[in-house]
Formats: C-alpha cells, sequence, structure tokens
C-alpha cells in the first residue's frame, strides 16, 4: 500500500490556525493558570470567564472533540490527522482541555462513546463532551503494579446492584472527577483478563474514600492530583455496568490504545517545543569568546535531537496511517513500538536541552525539571516500556522462522556453495 501522509488544503489551513491559536490565546493560560488541579477543577472561575469562550472558538473551527465521531458532536477525524493536530497541542498544558480532547476525559468519552447506554451516555458522556466535567479512570492497584493479575479489588452482585470493595492507586483527577471508571475483579474463579469488569462510579458515591493525594517528585508531601483511594463497599446499581460483565480489558485495550498513540502525538509537539529551546539559548549565549552554537558538542546535541524528531514524527504518523487503514487491534505493534519510542525521545531531548541551558535548566525557572519526569513518566504509564518491548519482540518473532542445520542463513561459505552450484555452468565456462 502506499503511504501518503498529505491533507488536502482546507485542513492545512486549519492546522495553520491551530498553531497561531494555541501561542497566542491558550500558551499564556500555562502561566497565569498552570498545574493540572486547575485544569481538571470545571468549578474555578477561569474555566468559565476564559476557557470556555476559547472552546467556543474552537467549535466555530470545526475542531471540538475531533477524536469522537459527529453523531457525539465531534469530528470523527482519523488518526493521521490527530496527529498533525496533537503534535501542535503538545506545546501546551491546557490545549487539550480547550480543544476536548484532555486525558483521561477523551479515553474515558471513547469508551462510554462505543460501549455505553443510552442512559449512560446520556448521564456521563453527554456533560463530559461539553466540557462541564471531569472524570477519572481508576485501575491501577498499589500492588498490582502493571500486572492487572494481582489486581485485588472486587466487585459483588447483590440483587439489583454491584458492591465494590478494594483501593486503587494513581487515580488521577479523582478529587475533581464527577464520575470514575472503575475495573474491578467481578469473577476470581477465571483469568482476570476474562474475569474483571467496568463500572462507571459517581464519585460523591458513599464509601469512595480517598486515602491521601500523590503527587509528581516536585509537588509536596500530600498534594497532587493522583489519588490513593479505597472504595469501601461502594455500592452503584447494575446499570452502572460499563459493556458488558467480564469485558473490562476488551474495553481497556480499546482505550489504551488510542491514549498511548495521542500521548505519543503531543509529546511530538513537546520535543519539537524542547529543540526550539535548545536552538534559541545556543544561538543566545556566549562562553569562550564565542556562541554555543558554535561548539561542535553542543551542534552534536542539536542535529541529534532533530534527526530524532524526524524518525519519531515519522513513526507517529505511520502508526496513525495504520490505525486509520486496519484498525487499533490490527495495529498494536506500531503502537506499542511508539509507546517505547515516546518516552526514550522525549527523554533524551529533555536531558540535552537542560545540559545547554546549565544550571537554569535544572531551575524551577524553566520547564525543564517537570518535562524529564514527564517523559520518565511516559515510560510507566499505560503499561511500562519493557511490556511493550516484549510485545513488540514477540510480533517481530513471528514474521520470522528458525533455520534448519548448524549454520545461520547468511553464513558465506554455505551462500557461495549454492551461488556457485547454481551457476556452475558459467563458472565451469569460465575455468
Amino acid at each position: 500500500m502506499t503511504i501518503d501522509f498529505a491533507v488536502e488544503p482546507e485542513f492545512e489551513a486549519k492546522l495553520e490556525w491551530i498553531r497561531a491559536f494555541v501561542v497566542e490565546e491558550i500558551e499564556p493560560l500555562d502561566f497565569a493558570f498552570g498545574g493540572e488541579h486547575v485544569i481538571y477543577d470545571k468549578s474555578h472561575p477561569v474555566h468559565e470567564r476564559i476557557v470556555r469562550p476559547l472552546q467556543e472558538k474552537v467549535r466555530e473551527q470545526g475542531l471540538w472533540a475531533c477524536h469522537i465521531g459527529p453523531e457525539l458532536g465531534g469530528q470523527g477525524f482519523g488518526q493521521v490527522k490527530l496527529a498533525l493536530m496533537n503534535e501542535i497541542l503538545g506545546r501546551s498544558g491546557w490545549a487539550p482541555s480547550v480543544f476536548g480532547c484532555q486525558a483521561p476525559d477523551s479515553g474515558n468519552a471513547e469508551i462510554l462513546a462505543h460501549y455505553g447506554t443510552a442512559d449512560q451516555k446520556a448521564k456521563y458522556l453527554q456533560p463530559l463532551l461539553e466540557g462541564r466535567i471531569s472524570s477519572c479512570y481508576s485501575m491501577t492497584e498499589p500492588d498490582g503494579g502493571s500486572d492487572p493479575q494481582q489486581f485485588t479489588c472486587s466487585a459483588m452482585r447483590d440483587g439489583d446492584d454491584w458492591i465494590i470493595s478494594g483501593e486503587k492507586w494513581f487515580s488521577s483527577s479523582l478529587r475533581y472527577a464527577a464520575f470514575a471508571v472503575v475495573m474491578a475483579v467481578t469473577d476470581p474463579d477465571v483469568p482476570v483478563y476474562q474475569g474483571a469488569s467496568m463500572f462507571l462510579v459517581p464519585a460523591d458515591t458513599p464509601g469512595v474514600n480517598i486515602l491521601r493525594h500523590t503527587g509528581m517528585a516536585f509537588d509536596a508531601e500530600g498534594q497532587g492530583n493522583h489519588a490513593y483511594v479505597r472504595y469501601e463497599d461502594v455500592r452503584v446499581p447494575h446499570e452502572n455496568l460499563l459493556g458488558g460483565e467480564g469485558k473490562a480489558f476488551h474495553l481497556a485495550q480499546a482505550r489504551l490504545g488510542g491514549g498511548r498513540l495521542h500521548h505519543a502525538m503531543r509529546t511530538v509537539g513537546a520535543v519539537a517545543r524542547c529543540l526550539d529551546m535548545m536552538c534559541e539559548r545556543a544561538l543566545s549565549r556566549v562562553t569562550q569568546g564565542e556562541p554555543l552554537s558554535k561548539k561542535q558538542m553542543v551542534q552534536d546535541m542539536i542535529a541529534e535531537t532533530w534527526i530524532e524528531l524526524q524518525q519519531f514524527r515519522l513513526q507517529v504518523l505511520h502508526a496513525s496511517w495504520v490505525v486509520d487503514q486496519v484498525g487499533g487491534s490490527a495495529a498494536r505493534t506500531e503502537i506499542a513500538a511508539v509507546k517505547v519510542a515516546t518516552s526514550k525521545v522525549f527523554r533524551e531531548t529533555v536531558m540535552r536541552t537542560i545540559q545547554i541551558h546549565g544550571s537554569l535548566g535544572v531551575s524551577n525557572e524553566m520547564p525543564l525539571g517537570r518535562m524529564l519526569l514527564g517523559a520518565m513518566s511516559m515510560g510507566l504509564a499505560d503499561g511500562p516500556s519493557e511490556v511493550h518491548k516484549i510485545a513488540v519482540a514477540r510480533a517481530v518473532l513471528k514474521q520470522h522462522r528458525a533455520v534448519e542445520g548448524p549454520w545461520p542463513s547468511e553464513h558465506i561459505p554455505e551462500r557461495r556453495a549454492a551461488a556457485r552450484a547454481r551457476y556452475a555452468d558459467v563458472l565451469d565456462a569460465e575455468a
């Protein structure tokens, strides 16, 4: 198949509008109202007074919630278009919220759109798409890590209700969420991949008890956006079951695959932002009588970053194109490979950017320290890089076969003997 990332002129004009809009209207929000807590706290006055008018401008351009289908008020863009959009949005922490694609809300909206009932869509999806509420994805457990086989949070049927009990860790934005999508084991007698289910749990349900708020390394202890929560006999009606009993991992793969790819798209923008910072610093600072840009080691860092950015961007676009062609479930290898590259390229780029900025780079007067921790988090969230490498390796190995006999297929004596036997008549004539 011919690979083509070209877009029509009308959409390129939209991308130009997005670039200008993000720089002029959204990036100032990062400095005036920075921090995840403000982005997810829909009751903060910035949302009513500033963000919602900006969201209206996005709607007027036909660019709101582009990952969702038109029947739900989105645009239903393919992944290539989303990639080109998101690499611009990745330059600002507020941009995804202004464009209606803020995680985890975007992923929760996708599974509600695909698997929610009409009542669930009306109650949870519609206000989420309108940007009026935030949501939470509550899956990770303190002891489970990346292995869901260790999950212990359970849900038991009790008449027309389900009772959820257990603990979850890093349930991001729960303190501001109207509801959480909670994964719980509903059948402990089968493998967890067939015995776990998802539930829609309103955040104000009795028994939803946040034990503490956990932040990133730069947050003060006890502060942060990631809840350690205990569900203590939380009772929800049967209609809050999402997608059917035992379907949690089917839903999770549909949600996380797209989320991984979208994180990568936005990371392209973050890496490009780092490259801009590197070049600006190199051209502006003088040491030993000449600009940093004249130093070969600095030139090496800039060249490496530019090359890796081009490779990474093309990898993301290619994975997006594959999803558009064959669907996300058939593009698992490409998505897994992108997931690994996201953390690696971002981390290496930020490290170089810090190095060029010197002490300023590690200070709290530049965004680089937070970006570095964010890059490292990319290697853990939605499955650690090591797990995705294993998935890629297994997929690649399936495309190859073992060789019979003691010698590899590229063994020169064997290949030479086969070639000489094939062309023996010509070789003998020459002799």
